[in-house]
């Protein structure tokens, strides 16, 4: 068999970013997937059903490929914390945010073509926020506008000061793309990896 092209289910640039820590050449595609909230669905399964779309979505015009599909959900207890869109509205996330947990789970799937078969996996990370004032959350966003970011942070900058913890096996699941779970993949699928 040869050796299949990469190719990410995503134009997230976060995602971009740590996918190069593992493979230097893959193109990235967007995926034409709906991302409704099924009711009664848990943000642990809506990850994974929504990262394993994404890859099916893009895996059906590549042929000879490993696709990637990545999706994270992240919940304050049983509320689903999107992508804020604004200051207001990343400034509410904060503050509901602030002393609590927010669990993020990163569903991830790898598709190869060659054989059609996906793999999947799951990350959970646990936050803990620290008691956060209105003053310290005002210059939080002034500073990095974490407007694209579900939760209103960028634990890869200065977000990690909002914390008192992180609870996880994988920090690069934080920021959208377990590396750890995808290597572990890419080697089952016969990719060659350091």
């Amino acid at each position: 068999m040869n050796t299949p092209r990469i190719v990410l289910a995503s134009t997230s640039r976060y995602r971009a970013e740590l996918l190069r820590r593992l493979v230097h050449e893959f193109e990235q595609a967007t995926p034409d997937v709906d991302e409704p909230e099924l009711p009664g669905e848990a943000p642990r399964a809506r990850a994974v059903r929504l990262a394993v779309a994404k890859a099916e979505a893009v895996a059906r015009d590549r042929r000879d490929a490993l696709v990637i599909g990545s999706d994270q959900v992240a919940a304050l207890g049983d509320l689903i914390l999107h992508k804020p869109g604004n200051i207001e509205n990343a400034h509410k996330q904060l503050r509901a945010s602030s002393g609590n947990c927010v669990d993020f789970h990163t569903g991830l799937c790898v598709i190869d073509t060659r054989v059609g078969k996906p793999m999947s996996a799951l990350d959970h990370t646990r936050v803990v926020f620290r008691e956060l004032g209105d003053d310290e959350i005002d210059r939080y966003l002034a500073r990095e506008h974490p407007l694209d970011c579900a939760g209103s942070f960028k634990s890869e900058g200065a977000g990690i000061a909002l914390f008192d913890r992180i609870e996880t096996r994988d920090p690069t699941a934080l920021i959208g793309l377990p590396l750890i779970a995808l290597a572990r993949l890419l080697r089952q699928a016969g990719y060659a990896l350091p």
